[in-house]
């Protein structure tokens, strides 16, 4: 069903993905929006490594809602800030992509759980992260994608 990658010499490992998915903060979602047009946005989001899904969270209205509820499958593409070998001028970019389904969580339990974890990849102020989940936690839903397949290569741009 998913297509094998071309380069296998670029191909990165599952660890070397994982790694990668928990250590970045950021992606792109993919989803299929309005009139089928892809509609893709950037997001941050939180790798759980104890069941393998990637979560990230939003509003409870919106386009991506909209796009979500309509449709649940979506790509996730995440790439990291790339290195340069030296006395080169290109740069190396390790990047993966996830196909998988998404599931909405709508427990408030579960939503401030996963807020908190997401949040300490940006900061560890626990006082900072307890006002923001008190004030933004009840206009919250939390999705979690079930990947379904997971690539990652590196790449020199040249």
């Amino acid at each position: 069903m998913f297509r094998e990658m071309l380069r296998k010499k670029q191909e990165l490992s599952v660890s070397d993905c994982i790694a990668i998915l928990k250590k970045e903060p950021r992606g792109v979602l993919s989803v299929l929006g309005d009139d089928d047009y892809p509609y893709g946005m950037p997001l941050n989001h939180y790798y759980c490594e104890e069941d393998g899904k990637l979560y990230f969270h939003g509003g409870k209205s919106g386009h991506k809602i909209d796009s979500l509820r309509k449709h649940n499958k979506v790509s996730y593409c995440v790439y990291d800030e790339g290195f340069r070998k030296e006395g080169e001028w290109a740069l190396n970019i390790k990047s993966v992509i996830i196909f998988g389904k998404v599931e909405f969580i709508e427990d408030q339990e579960e939503i401030n759980r996963i807020s908190r974890l997401l949040s300490y990849k940006f900061t560890d102020d626990e006082e900072y992260i307890q006002k923001e989940i008190e004030r933004s936690g009840n206009n919250t839903l939390m999705f979690a994608i079930e990947i379904e397949h997971m690539t990652g290569k590196i790449v020199k741009e040249a």
